[in-house]
C-alpha cells in the first residue's frame, strides 16, 4: 500500500463515523462545562496517549482567555504514574481507573473511556462503576465496540478493524471536538476568537 492508497482508506474510514455521535459528545462536554463538572479521561497504550492529549486540550485548549475563570475541568487518569503503579502493584491493573474515580469523582461528573477494542478490563470496570455512581459515561471505540459500546451511556464509534487507524481517527475527532467546544465557550463568555476555521478556509 502506498500513501495515496492509505489516504483514501483513511478518508473512507472517516466517512463511516456518525457525525450525530460527535455532536452528542460535544454537547455532553459543554453541559459539563456549564455545570462546572469534572471530566475524567481514561485509556491504555495509544488510547492512553489520546486520553492525556484530549484532557490537556479540553482543560487548556478550549479556554478563550488566560483570564477566564470558567473553564472545562478535565483530567486524564493515565498520567499519575506513582498512583497508577501503586494501584497496579497492590490491587491489580484492572483497578487502576476505578480506584482513581473513587478518590476523585463525584456524582454528575463525566467519564470518557477510550478503547479501540472496547474490552479492556480496567476500562470496563471503571465504566461500570461510573454508571452505578451517577457519572455520565462516554465510550470511544473501534472494531465492533466490544463491551464498552454496550454499557456506556453515549458512544463515539469508529467501525474499523484496524487499531492504528482507529487511534488516528480518534485523535482527529477529538481535535475537532476541542475546536468546536472552544467556539461554544467563546460564545458563552462573549469573547471573540482570534481565529476561527470555516468552510472558506482551504
Amino acid at each position: 500500500m502506498n500513501f495515496g492508497t492509505y489516504f483514501s482508506y483513511l478518508m473512507n474510514s472517516l466517512d463511516a463515523v456518525q457525525t450525530e455521535e460527535i455532536d452528542a459528545v460535544i454537547n455532553d462536554i459543554f453541559d459539563a462545562y456549564l455545570k462546572n463538572r469534572m471530566i475524567f479521561v481514561i485509556g491504555n497504550g495509544g488510547s492512553a496517549a489520546n486520553a492525556s492529549h484530549f484532557a490537556q486540550d479540553l482543560a487548556n485548549g478550549t479556554k478563550v482567555s488566560p483570564d477566564s475563570t470558567k473553564r472545562i475541568k478535565a483530567l486524564s487518569l493515565t498520567d499519575n504514574l506513582p498512583y497508577i503503579s501503586a494501584l497496579g502493584n497492590d490491587e491489580g491493573y484492572e483497578n487502576i481507573f476505578e480506584q482513581q474515580l473513587k478518590t476523585f469523582s463525584s456524582e454528575g461528573d463525566a467519564l470518557i473511556a477510550i478503547s479501540v477494542s472496547g474490552n479492556s478490563p480496567n476500562i470496563i470496570k471503571a465504566v461500570k462503576w461510573g454508571n452505578e455512581h451517577g457519572l455520565l459515561t462516554i465510550g470511544i471505540t473501534g472494531f465492533d465496540g466490544g463491551l464498552l459500546h454496550k454499557i456506556n451511556k453515549h458512544s463515539l464509534h469508529v467501525p474499523l478493524k484496524d487499531m492504528c487507524t482507529s487511534e488516528s481517527i480518534h485523535s482527529i475527532m477529538l481535535h475537532y471536538i476541542t475546536l468546536e467546544l472552544k467556539k461554544k465557550i467563546a460564545h458563552d463568555q462573549k469573547i471573540p476568537l482570534q481565529y476561527e476555521y470555516n468552510e472558506k478556509e482551504k
